[in-house]
């Protein structure tokens, strides 16, 4: 049997800065999994990052289906809150709520997700489960090519900032998988680009892809795309 190389990609909160996103990752062939509240979709909203206001409006609930064309959407929660502080009941609701109305959106059945704020456990991944849902992200960042041990605690294998970005994904170019498949796993918010600092530009993420883009031997998919494979 032969291994392979996949990379994949994940992003949140369906914020307009999406639309300049998804026109990079389509320039380099690249597949990414946004994920989404939908009950957020349409509002406008600004947020306070390291000391200035960011925009983090987000997208309209009818430019799901077009501007995520190729890509993948999956569940973020309803209204993003600590899933792991409330009542089974609202888990439910907030996860189920968000899998219906973004299936309308995107045409498609949505069964992944992110946990909202990164926060989570083993009883709502278990939650998350009965809900119907295949996989759930989080962000602690494993810096490695394995695979998810529990795809319902699926690790990422660093943010965009994260100071190895790039020896990370040289060391995955070069390597040749020969006990399993390798994954390399990327993800964060696209609205971060606009902080404009070090590893938070629109120039650095074009670079994360112009270096990873075009490998013959790395296959370039979502997250369900891996989870099928």
């Amino acid at each position: 049997m032969a291994y392979k190389k996949y990379f994949t990609l994940s992003y949140d909160d369906g914020v307009q800065q999406d639309r300049k996103l998804v026109e990079i990752f389509n320039r380099y062939h690249l597949k990414c999994t946004f994920n989404i509240n939908s009950g957020f979709l349409g509002t406008d909203n600004t947020l306070i990052r390291l000391g200035k206001p960011v925009a983090h409006n987000k997208i309209d609930k009818e430019e799901v289906a077009t501007l995520y064309a190729g890509h993948e959407v999956a569940t973020h929660s309803k209204t993003h809150p600590d899933l792991t502080k409330l009542p089974e009941k609202e888990v439910k609701l907030q996860i189920q709520d968000d899998m219906k109305a973004l299936s309308e959106l995107a045409g498609y059945s949505v069964t992944g997700h992110a946990y909202p704020g990164g926060t989570y456990d083993r009883r709502t991944a278990d939650i998350l489960k009965d809900c119907g849902i295949r996989y759930a992200r989080t962000i602690d960042s494993t810096h490695s090519f394995l695979p998810p041990a529990d795809p319902l605690m699926w690790h990422p294998t660093c943010q965009h900032c994260d100071e190895k970005i790039f020896d990370l994904l040289d060391d995955f170019i070069a390597a040749k998988p020969t006990d399993g498949d390798m994954l390399f796993y990327l993800w964060g918010h696209a609205y971060e680009f606009d902080y404009n600092v070090p590893g938070h530009t629109w120039e650095h993420i074009e670079e994360i892809c112009k270096r990873i883009a075009g490998k013959d031997d790395i296959v370039y998919c979502t997250n369900i795309e891996f989870l099928n494979r």
